[in-house]
């Protein structure tokens, strides 16, 4: 019989038949590669529309991503972790007046008291370092960093030379590595607080 005599469901169920066969099905490419192939055109088709809607078509969508890639990076750059890495410096006490230790722990509590923790962290770390200045433990220096406080104090107080470590370390990772400071972060520092304060500075 040939393909004229057959009718038209005859030739579609000779036609599946035929495709059932087993050199049609493995040279079919897998089920991965057709996922793939659909994203891709998918992605395609998306891109085409896009570019189609954009003032100037593809170029005109490639300046626009670029655009707001800079406008993120700036907003970015002025807010949260990278404007504080933006000032290239991890000065404890940088532009900060020159105040005792208990002023340094009322702008703690207040700060504290208005849940913002990462200023509290930072100001009871510096009445720590005002504490040690004032009983002589170490120099009153402009400029050290809280890695210098940790490294200068613990030699001057032994007994709390791990938690000026603890405190250090806390307030850089609040400070410049991005770090959420929170009421749990703040007790870590009062805690270093008190000990430093009850501890007794070695004699030189």
């Amino acid at each position: 019989m040939s393909l004229a005599d057959l009718g038209r469901e005859a030739a579609r169920d000779a036609a599946q038949d035929e495709l059932r066969r087993q050199e049609y099905l493995d040279a079919q490419p897998s089920l991965l590669l057709r996922v793939v192939g659909r994203v891709l055109r998918e992605l395609g088709a998306l891109l085409d529309r896009a570019a189609a809607a954009a003032p100037g078509g593809l170029l005109g969508l490639l300046a626009l991503l670029a655009l707001l890639a800079l406008l993120v990076a700036v907003v970015l750059s002025r807010v949260g972790p990278l404007a504080r890495r933006r000032t290239g410096s991890s000065a404890l006490f940088e532009g900060s007046a020159v105040l005792s230790a208990a002023q340094h722990r009322d702008l703690a509590e207040q700060a504290a008291g208005e849940s913002r923790f990462a200023d509290a962290v930072r100001e009871r770390l510096r009445a720590v370092v005002r504490d040690l200045e004032a009983r002589g433990a170490i120099d009153p220096r402009p400029g050290r960093t809280a890695g210098e406080v940790a490294r200068d104090g613990g030699s001057a107080v032994p007994a709390v030379a791990d938690d000026l470590r603890r405190a250090a370390v806390l307030f850089d990772e609040v400070w410049y590595g991005g770090r959420t400071a929170d009421a749990s972060s703040y007790a870590v520092l009062v805690g270093v607080d008190e000990r430093v304060a009850a501890a007794r500075p070695v004699p030189a």
